[in-house]
């Protein structure tokens, strides 16, 4: 995806222009969790995303390319939201910032974190990447049929 208008020219600034708001990286999360509607990234986000911050971060990926959605075959009025394989391509990112946080700093973990972090503590972190990106890709392709 070309993009033609950015701050400066740097991959950083540029990559922060797209993803780094306050909630894109929470809803890519939500996204690899199996947080795939509407509804269920704002009654299972912990952090109580508003509704209409949802709805503009779910256009802005989209039309990035980070995500695309399928309409549900039940109820057309539902969108099922998933990860490009340009969104799967965050994790690494999002797993290198999260190792960060833990490392720098101290707060109560969510119970998904702790049971994640026990799940995953004989693994190494490529290993723990690999598996989380294929198992996406597993769970779309199940889901979404690619």
């Amino acid at each position: 995806m070309k993009i033609t208008k950015n701050r400066s020219g740097c991959p950083l600034s540029t990559s922060l222009d797209i993803i780094g708001d306050k909630w894109s990286l929470v809803v890519v999360r939500d996204l690899f969790l199996g947080r795939d509607t509407f509804s269920k990234i704002m009654t299972e986000n912990p952090e109580k995303i508003a509704s209409n911050i949802l709805s503009d971060r779910l256009k802005k990926m989209k039309a990035k390319g980070i995500l695309d959605f399928r309409i549900c075959p039940i109820d057309k009025k539902v969108k099922t939201y998933y990860l490009t394989d340009l969104g799967i391509d965050l994790y690494p990112t999002m797993y290198e910032l999260m190792h960060w946080t833990l490392k720098h700093f101290e707060f109560e973990l969510h119970p998904l974190t702790k049971s994640w972090l026990t799940e995953n503590k004989d693994n190494t972190d490529t290993e723990i990447i690999a598996n989380a990106m294929q198992s996406y890709k597993s769970h779309r392709m199940e889901v979404h049929g690619f």
